[in-house]
């Protein structure tokens, strides 16, 4: 099957991932305590971001020309596409230079990852170290196309290299934290993001979400692998 299997609907998505892998606690009421749980966080995190806001832009505005939000099509549940938002933290013609410095790529399988990128801005170091740049995404939860937990979402052109083992971390909505972005995020390999993921859909339950959330905010502070 093409690897473009998430252009489709979701039976292209079954297809592709074969045998449907157990979804942990996947039952009615977990969906709706979480998404209740999903808008109130957004919805309390967006009015914690407010009085930021304005030093934000500006810090971003002064440095580069450019939009202050970076718009970027990402891969969803079962291989939905939707457009995910962050603070824009590189210059503003950073995707026209991605090809260029394929050779400086320090990931592993389908990612793409350099620590001393060259077209991460000043200002969106700090944001990227303080994880700030990811606080539009907040608009996505309240949109339902992610949740405050769940596996990070990727751009269509790395999902396409996913096996169907891989596709598997799909069978839930993305995050803004999971058990990746708490264990070291791009200190661990592909195949080690990939496999924290399932675990993340295998055993998905309340306590798991509340387990992460409490890991969150030492590794935000910690800022092991954020770059």
């Amino acid at each position: 099957m093409a690897a473009e299997w998430f252009y489709g609907d979701r039976g292209g998505f079954e297809a592709f991932v074969g045998p449907v892998f157990r979804v942990g606690r996947g039952d009615r009421a977990y969906r709706v305590l979480k998404r209740a749980f999903d808008i109130a966080a957004a919805a309390g995190g967006l009015c914690l971001l407010l009085p930021l806001l304005p030093f934000i832009v500006a810090l971003i505005k002064l440095e580069t020309s450019g939009p202050v939000l970076f718009r970027q099509r990402r891969v969803g549940h079962c291989g939905q596409l939707f457009d995910c938002y962050k603070f824009r933290s590189m210059a503003a013609d950073a995707e026209t230079l991605k090809d260029d410095l394929r050779h400086l790529n320090e990931a592993t399988g389908a990612a793409f990852k350099i620590k001393d990128d060259p077209r991460i801005t000043g200002v969106g170091r700090f944001l990227r170290r303080s994880s700030l740049d990811e606080f539009p995404q907040l608009l996505n939860v309240l949109r339902g196309d992610m949740s405050i937990v769940g596996p990070r979402p990727q751009i269509p052109s790395e999902v396409a290299g996913y096996s169907p083992h891989d596709a598997q971390r799909l069978l839930v909505k993305p995050g803004l934290t999971c058990l990746w972005q708490v264990s070291g995020r791009s200190h661990l390999d592909f195949r080690e993001w990939m496999e924290l993921d399932r675990q993340y859909v295998a055993a998905a339950s309340p306590g798991l979400d509340l387990s992460i959330l409490l890991r969150t905010l030492p590794a935000v502070i910690q800022r092991k692998g954020a770059y």
